[in-house]
C-alpha cells in the first residue's frame, strides 16, 4: 500500500520486497525514480525500466548502461523530460 501512494518507499524496503518484481512495477509507475532503488537486475529490465521512464524521463539515469543506450527507451524517456538525454548512453 505504502507503494501505490509512495514509489520512493522502495527506498526503506528490504532486499526482500526490492526482488520483487511486482512490488518494484507498482512502486516505478508511481515515481519513476523508484528505479534508483531496485536491484540491479530489475534496472536491466527493459520493461520495468520502461514503466520508469513513461512515469518520469529522468529515471533514464538510473537504468543499466546497455538500457541508456537503447535508442527507443532513450526516446520515450526524453518525450517525457527532455533533459532525460543527458543520462543517456553514447
Amino acid at each position: 500500500e505504502a507503494v501505490r501512494n509512495n514509489g520512493m518507499a522502495l527506498e526503506c524496503a528490504s532486499e526482500d520486497v526490492r526482488q520483487d518484481r511486482d512490488f518494484v512495477q507498482e512502486a516505478v509507475r508511481c515515481n519513476g525514480h523508484a528505479l534508483e532503488y531496485a536491484s540491479e537486475e530489475f534496472r536491466r529490465d527493459r520493461d520495468l525500466v520502461l514503466e520508469a521512464v513513461r512515469n518520469n524521463g529522468a529515471a533514464l539515469a538510473h537504468a543499466s548502461e546497455e538500457l541508456r543506450q537503447d535508442r527507443d527507451l532513450v526516446l520515450e524517456a526524453v518525450r517525457n523530460n527532455g533533459a532525460a538525454l543527458a543520462h543517456a548512453s553514447e
